[in-house]
């Protein structure tokens, strides 16, 4: 079922909110994932705050994680040793509600009312629900949440109460030790999912409470981390909590009380926490975090405060405006809201596949937050983007080890980590994807063409370049026939693994030796330069002369077509199918092809790229979330409007509709940056790191407009398109630069300044599709004539 776009009665379209007007039991952990709140260091699911009413709920801090020792079946040299997952950190979002005698409950108790809903403009969560009690009271409890910004470790949480005549509440808050809690362990089923520790994981450091507020502390088992939390406790009405309980897996604050009619008790829980902060010879470590973070405690006012103010700046120049598409609007903000929520407080620390909305792929950073979420980063929030970039080179140490394991020079940087080291266990799927390396110093590359940071190039971002460019030089070889070869690899299509001459591959490590080639260092001797740049110029790029097609490696086009009658049951493939089968045939999880010709535009023809996305596009399952926003990029590009608009249609609702199946674990944040770049490099057509930004527009004819703003140089950018025209100015500002910028529209070079600049734009043609050859499995077959085939 989709959730959101299937029932607009139970999800009223609201521009600047996610709304469930209706409560329905059965999809809970989705909606969990789908109302979470964070901010990039600190996230909690969206959960009902009773117990019976949660699926998954949890709260997560981005970075602290467990580690374990990965025992391999059968062993080899240089596989990862070490597995890392996302601890579940003490849980504050946990009430029991007693009314009369009665425990309140969506799942025992009748409801009159229910409106729930996640506010983009502020970013507070907000639940309301209305009760027939069995004592014949009605009663109203309304829940808000929101996490803090410049208190990044901080939570608030309000609950408040009404009804209509007297009653006895008798209310409990908990705080609720979630990783230690016997739970099914999902990933036996479905490798995209989170698994679970054997043993017990947090481990009491210290456990203090009284007269309504608590001060605990815990460490990890093996990784050695630790956390405090503290959590102070304000009623509207005269009195002291019940009893105040310390736990090492439950701690409770319970207050007893009369409520009369028409009055609002309120409860206000105040929550902070810090990781890691003690010192480690410290008398009582856990004494010493539990008090730093009592320091970290605000006020529930502030904080909310601090997110309102938060959100109306970011909105600023984050938003993107969509005219005459209200459903596809919401669905955007609700997308660009995401992404806020898992970049904005970071931290120099990386962006975890899941945000800090869930446990799924273990909380590990991937190449996706180069590729898919840099990019909206480096044009908002270009100071997180360099954060980001600055967590990647703090790796370099690990990275500069990892390839020596490997037999490789330079750096060669973990396919999924959290502490830097590799934590992939199968490695034709992990660290065979080289690939990573270039996302990295094409992601860094495009940061410092972007912002203009000159001290980036020299503190990091040079490093970067230099060290995967020695690594490329030293995994690839000069062939017989004079080109520079790389075999061995995996590309971001998973469905192919470890092959020769993986095009994405090399057309990115071909970006990454030139890049690192044109730098002038003192570290890079003539004679390496000189072998980049030749590596670079000699990079063996397969091409398949029949169908005149560039093929995803050197075997590809040899490959047995999928058998495309394959029921839909049968999807994704990679939970229905050994890899062994899924690697011989020509079936792809993800454009891989495709990508390359988006991220390197430059490089390619426009014949080239609609032939390769004419042969590769039907061949893609989409089983990856990663794809469906590529794949409508350059399906824009081509002409291919309509095209364009479904791919675009279909990533836009991945998590709002669980297409997936797996929105339970977390939002697909790579995903929602292809919903950035989807529309601004796709509909807008930009492209970067030329000589200067580009733009060739493709607004989709159902469209009215489209608007958004960049940050260019210390310039904001506002771009709007309507059909048939483009205006483009500079925004004043404070902070903001006004020198006029120089950038291109379909080829025009432009000046643009503060007074708009409206550019008449033609429409694009479709143009004819391509004709291959006839493609036809050819393994399997009976008998033709009499000749066995």
């Amino acid at each position: 079922m989709a959730p959101i776009s299937s029932d607009r009665l139970r999800f009223p379209c609201e521009p600047w909110k996610l709304v469930e007007s209706i409560h329905v039991p059965g999809d809970a952990g989705t909606l969990e994932t789908l109302f979470s709140l964070g901010n990039g260091h600190l996230g909690i699911r969206g959960a009902h705050w009773a117990g019976a009413d949660a699926e998954l709920p949890g709260t997560f801090i981005n970075g602290f994680h467990e580690t374990w020792d990965i025992k391999h079946a059968e062993n080899a040299y240089g596989f990862a040793r070490t597995g890392q997952r996302i601890v579940y950190v003490p849980d504050a979002n946990n009430f029991n509600v007693v009314i009369d005698g009665e425990p309140l409950s969506l799942a025992e108790s009748a409801v009159l009312n229910y409106r729930r809903s996640i506010d983009f403009a502020t970013g507070v969560y907000e639940c309301a629900i209305t009760w027939d009690c069995r004592s014949g009271a009605t009663v109203t409890t309304v829940e808000r949440r929101a996490v803090g910004i410049q208190s990044r470790g901080s939570l608030g949480i309000e609950l408040s109460l009404t009804a209509d005549r007297l009653v006895s509440a008798d209310i409990t808050s908990l705080v609720v030790n979630r990783q230690d809690q016997p739970v099914e362990d999902h990933s036996a089923h479905d490798p995209r999912r989170s698994g679970r520790h054997a043993g017990r994981v947090l481990a009491p450091l210290h456990l203090q409470g009284s007269d309504g507020s608590l001060r605990l502390a815990w460490e990890t088992a093996e990784s050695r981390q630790r956390i405090g939390m503290a959590v102070d406790h304000w009623i509207s009405a005269e009195g002291q909590p019940f009893e105040t309980v310390v736990g090492e897996d439950e701690s409770t604050v319970r207050y007893v009380l009369a409520v009369n009619e028409g009055d609002v008790f309120r409860l206000e829980k105040t929550v902070s926490y810090v990781v890691n902060t003690a010192d480690a010879d410290a008398a009582d470590p856990g004494e010493v975090l539990a008090s730093d973070a009592e320091l970290g405690l605000v006020p529930f006012t502030e904080i909310l405060a601090e997110s309102a103010r938060h959100y109306s700046e970011y909105w600023s120049t984050a938003d993107i405006t969509i005219g005459g598409q209200p459903e596809q609007q919401q669905a955007v903000r609700w997308s660009l809201f995401q992404l806020a929520q898992a970049t904005a407080r970071a931290g120099v620390a990386g962006i975890p596949a899941k945000g800090v909305s869930g446990s799924g792929y273990e909380g590990h950073y991937f190449w996706d937050q180069e590729v898919y979420l840099l990019p909206y980063l480096t044009y908002t929030n270009p100071a997180a983007a360099r954060q980001v970039l600055e967590s990647r080179h703090a790796m370099l140490p690990d990275a500069r080890i990892r390839a020596k394991e490997l037999s490789v020079d330079g750096a060669l940087f973990p396919w999924r980590t959290i502490n830097g080291l590799e934590a992939s266990a199968y490695y034709a799927a992990g660290t065979a994807q080289f690939h990573i390396a270039a996302a990295i110093s094409f992601a860094a590359n495009r940061y410092q063409w972007a912002s203009g940071d000159a001290g980036f190039g020299t503190e990091v971002g040079a490093d970067l370049l230099i060290e995967t460019a020695r690594m490329w030089a030293s995994l690839g070889f000069f062939g017989k026939d004079g080109m520079f070869h790389i075999h061995g690899v995996t590309g971001p299509d998973e469905y192919t693994a470890v092959v020769n001459d993986n095009l994405y591959t090399n057309v990115m490590a071909r970006f990454n030796l030139r890049a690192a080639a044109a730098l002038d260092h003192p570290g890079v001797p003539e004679t390496e330069r000189l072998v980049w740049h030749q590596a670079a110029e000699r990079m063996s790029l397969p091409f398949d002369p029949d169908m005149e097609v560039y093929s995803q490696d050197n075997d590809f086009m040899t490959l047995e077509p999928w058998d495309w009658s394959t029921p839909k049951s049968k999807y994704p493939l990679l939970l229905n199918f050994h890899p062994l089968v899924i690697y011989r045939h020509q079936v792809l999880k993800q454009a891989d092809t495709v990508l390359a010709m988006f991220l390197q535009w430059q490089d390619f023809t426009a014949v080239e790229k609609q032939r390769a996305f004419d042969f590769y596009d039907p061949i893609t399952t989409g089983d990856s979330t990663l794809s469906a926003c590529v794949q409508g990029i350059m399906a824009a590009e081509v002409g291919y409007s309509d095209v364009a608009l479904k791919h675009f249609t279909e990533a836009l609702f991945i998590d709002l509709d669980n297409t997936h199946q797996n929105t339970v674990d977390g939002v697909h944040i790579a995903s929602t940056g292809g919903i950035w770049s989807s529309l601004v490099c796709g509909f807008a057509g930009m492209r970067d790191q030329g000589e200067v930004l580009h733009f060739d527009p493709r607004l989709p004819v159902e469209w009215d407009s489209l608007a958004f703003r960049l940050k260019v140089r210390g310039r904001v950018l506002s771009v709007e398109l309507h059909q048939g025209s483009m205006s483009l100015a500079l925004v004043p500002g404070p902070s903001a630069d006004t020198t006029p910028l120089e950038l291109s529209v379909r080829g025009q070079r432009l000046v643009i300044g503060v007074d708009t600049t409206t550019v008449p734009l033609e429409s694009v043609p479709v143009p004819p599709p391509s004709e291959f050859p006839s493609m036809f499995p050819t393994a399997g077959l009976p008998v033709i004539g009499n000749a066995r085939v």
